[in-house]
Order: structure tokens, then sequence, then C-alpha cells
């Protein structure tokens, strides 16, 4: 497949020294990979996204049209924040706005040939856990249904994983899901396991994804342990490395699963290709803000880490380096960049977030 001249893309764009807004941010997140654009010119059909208005998917579906101007996408969600289905279609992204929990708004839905799932709940379930288990396991049980003759790249979360020792290299997809105490990780392996059970006795081809922690300035395991070093806020150092991976990079890599779909469903441990210590991420944001980081505890044997070999040989290492992605996030919590006010909640062992 011949390369599209003249886009622009993420190899050929330099890295900026830092980002002036969320403007500017959004715009290089969104940039496509060339691997991208090649592989999405191969697809067959158009593209939808459901769950699009979270975190990662107003970057992802703009991402997924610069990549292929030609196809049709569609982001799909509540849309529950003002403005934000707005600013989504001003990209030429067509959105539907759609409660998953209702069967027969997602028996309207559009038939593609290509859909990324992004939707589910994390945080702030207490109280509400059969809301949790309904978004996590019986919206998919919905979407795969009506997808059956798609192919489904599902984000899941490698939360699916036991604590395991880091300096073992991490769990890999060989390793069975077994979620750790608390009823979120649980809902996402029966995620998993309703994709999973629809894609073989349908013939659906799909990928899991066991997703790492983004980093965006906004939100993410950087974002947070620089605010508590530029705050002089302890930090935590029991849950002592992390994976952790550049949502441009990210992104960039779900939309290229939509070609490396399998049946049935399969899962890929997605991040970069080394852990990072909390105490070096510490001491790197100490010497950006010239303070000296105060810590609490020591590290455990143990962490969240997973192999991502798997995915480095599929799709190749992140573009975006661990010091360059330092050096943006100090400068934007410098400066008072806005933030999502989600934490990630790395450093919670309970399972509760």
């Amino acid at each position: 497949m011949p390369e599209r001249t003249g886009a622009v893309t993420l190899e050929n764009t330099p890295l900026p020294s830092h980002f002036t807004d969320t403007a500017h941010l959004e715009d290089f997140m969104s940039l496509p990979t060339q691997a991208t654009i090649d592989e999405l010119a191969t697809l067959d059909g158009d593209i939808i996204i459901l769950g699009v208005a979270g975190k990662m998917g107003v970057t992802l579906a703009r991402l997924i049209k610069r990549a292929a101007p030609d196809k049709r996408v569609i982001g799909v969600a509540r849309f529950s924040e003002e403005g934000s289905e707005e600013h989504l279609s001003s990209f030429g992204i067509d959105t539907i706005v759609c409660d998953l929990l209702d069967p027969d708004a997602v028996a309207a839905l559009p038939k593609v040939p290509n859909v990324i799932y992004m939707a589910g709940l994390k945080f702030d379930f207490r109280g509400r856990e059969g809301f949790l288990w309904a978004m996590n396991t019986y919206v998919p049980s919905l979407v795969a249904q009506h997808y059956r003759d798609s192919r489904i790249v599902a984000l899941s979360t490698i939360h699916v994983y036991p604590w395991s020792d880091s300096r073992r290299g991490g769990v890999t997809e060989e390793n069975l899901p077994l979620a750790r105490p608390g009823e979120y990780a649980n809902s996402v392996v029966g995620r998993e396991r309703i994709f999973q059970y629809f894609s073989e006795i349908n013939n659906t081809p799909g990928r899991l994804v066991r997703f790492v922690y983004a980093i965006d300035m906004r939100y993410g395991v950087f974002q947070e342990v620089a605010n508590w070093v530029l705050n002089e806020i302890p930090i935590p150092l029991e849950t002592g490395n992390v994976n952790v991976m550049w949502q441009g990079d990210a992104i960039n890599h779900f939309a290229r699963l939509l070609t490396r779909c399998e049946t049935p469903a399969t899962p890929l441990n997605v991040g970069g290709p080394e852990t990072v210590s909390v105490r070096y991420l510490a001491e790197a944001f100490g010497r950006e803000f010239g303070k000296e980081p105060i810590f609490e505890g020591t590290e455990s044997e143990s962490s969240l880490t997973v192999n991502c070999d798997r995915a480095a040989t599929e799709l190749g290492n992140p573009i975006v380096p661990i010091n360059v992605m330092i050096r943006w996030v100090a400068h934007w919590v410098r400066n008072g960049g806005e933030t999502y006010g989600k934490p990630s909640k790395f450093q919670v062992r309970t399972g509760v977030f």
C-alpha cells in the first residue's frame, strides 16, 4: 500500500518543547503515525467509537479521521458535558447521542465493519455496584451481539491481572486474568469474558486491549506525581513501579489493532517497553521544580506491572520517550495547566477506586 504523500505524521513532526494550551496538546496528540495511515487504508468500511466522550476517545476519533479522511468516523456517547458533541463534530466526526444501557438505542446504531469499544466505569461506584457491573458486562453483551458481523477492538485494563514482582518483567498475556480485590477489576474480567464468548460463538474477530496508564498533561501518573512534588505532598512509594505510555502513541496502536483482530478475541498488553520507578519519577520532577520530593513508605516487592513485548513485536515501540513526557508534564503543572481532576489512583492497592 503506497504512503499517502504529504501527510503530517507523528514521525515527521518535531516534538514540541512544551504545550501552550489544550488546543495545542490535542492537536499534537491526535497526530497519526505513517503506519496508522497505511494500515487504515487497507481496512474496509467505516469506523465507530463507542464511549467516545471519555479521556481518550476524542483524540482517538480525531486521529482516525486525520489518518483516514475518506472514511466515516462515528462517535457515540451520552455527551453529557456541554459542548463535547460540538467539539468532536468540529473535526469532521459524526456524532450519535446514545445511552448504551438502552438495548433499543444500541439496536438503532449503524452497522459498520469496524468498532472500537471504550465505554465502561471505574471510579465512584460505591453504592451503585449494580451500575458498575451493568456498564462493564451488560453493555458489552449488547454491543457484541449488535456488531457480531464487525471486528471489535475493546479497551480493557491491566487491572485484570494480579500484583506481580516487576523485577521479573511483569505479567504476560499467558497469565490468566485473576482480578485483585475490588469489584471494578472483577467486573472488567467479566467484560473481557463477555466479548470473548460472543466472539467465539459468532466468529467475530476482536482484540482485548489490556492498556497501561496513559500519559496526558491533564491526568495520569506523571501529572499526579508532578503535582505532589510541586506542592510538597508526600509521595506514596508502596506501589513503586508503573507501566505508562504517551496517549498519542497509545491511540495510534488502538487504531492499528483494527487490522489485527483475531477469532476468538485475544488479549494484548499495550504499553511502553519499560516500567518506571515512582521514586525516579519524583526525583526527576524535583530537579525540574528545584524541590526535594517527600516520600512516604517504601517500595513493596509487588506492583501492577505487565510485559508489553508482544505489542512491541506487533506494533513497534512508542515514539515519545519517558524523559520528554517528564519535561512536558513539568511545564504543564508548573504553569497551572488544565486538569481533569480524575486521578488514576495508581497507588491504591485495595481495588476500590
